[in-house]
């Protein structure tokens, strides 16, 4: 099991109830190489994280820009790195497969919405396949699941949605599912009912919630750009202090 994709996969397997694996954000070369001397044996690009720092809105960032971003974390450290490429950038699933690999990338964050509207979840399910058959085991594909951030129809029960994109996700090769913004409660449910493991969104300066979190059925947490946005937070304060002496 030398090859990084193989590495980060393991990470996520037989996780102990309470001991969900941490994957810390990096927007950056400099934060990514904090979070690997830190100890954390993996990393997660968060898009909205990178494009904050690339000067766009969350989304905007051009294609070759965040592939370039992710290059350079990924040269910066050790460890295995995900990367979040939102809804893959319009990408042909073998392009977007290649294009991952040549920036160093062992997996991928890939969202079932497009617009603010959820996609259908069988042709998200084809896509999966496509990308998931062009990677051939190079990649961890984490399938995002948007029910909780996007509108239902009315009545519908955003578990039973979850549950079936989660399911249909998972037989189509998917490695990982993120019902993003999930809420705890939820949690037991969806990962009883899920062949894979299941990633949800933590509060980094919350460590007990996030043990919690692993005993409700979580076996992986991610921040999304909250790393970033606390560091942004410092650097303003230290700038307040700067400026006014």
């Amino acid at each position: 099991m030398s090859d990084p994709a193989s590495v980060f996969r393991a990470l996520h397997r037989g996780r102990a109830p309470g001991d969900p694996l941490v994957l810390p954000g990096p927007w950056d070369a400099a934060g990514a190489r904090v979070f690997e001397d830190a100890g954390f044996p993996a990393l997660a690009t968060p898009s909205a994280g990178i494009a904050a720092s690339l000067g766009y809105e969350d989304g905007r960032t051009p294609a070759h820009e965040m592939f370039a971003a992710v290059a350079r974390i990924t040269r910066a450290v050790s460890v295995p790195v995900s990367a979040d490429v939102e809804g893959g950038y319009g990408l042909a699933p073998g392009e977007l497969v290649e294009r991952l690999l040549e920036a160093g990338a062992v997996g991928c964050n890939l969202e079932d919405s497009a617009d603010g509207v959820l996609l259908d979840p069988r042709r998200q399910a084809d896509r999966l396949a496509r990308v998931c058959a062009a990677a051939a085991g190079r990649l961890f594909v984490n399938a995002r699941i948007d029910t909780y951030v996007r509108g239902l129809p009315g009545g519908a029960d955003p578990v039973a949605e979850t549950i079936a994109r989660a399911r249909l996700y998972a037989e189509a090769g998917a490695d990982c599912v993120y019902p993003i913004m999930a809420p705890a409660d939820d949690l037991p449910r969806l990962s009883a009912a899920v062949p894979v493991p299941l990633n949800t969104n933590g509060m980094p300066d919350d460590p007990p919630g996030l043990r919690r979190l692993g005993e409700l059925g979580a076996s992986r947490i991610t921040f999304g750009p909250l790393m970033q946005i606390h560091a942004m937070d410092a650097v303003r304060k230290l700038a307040e202090r700067v400026r006014t002496g």
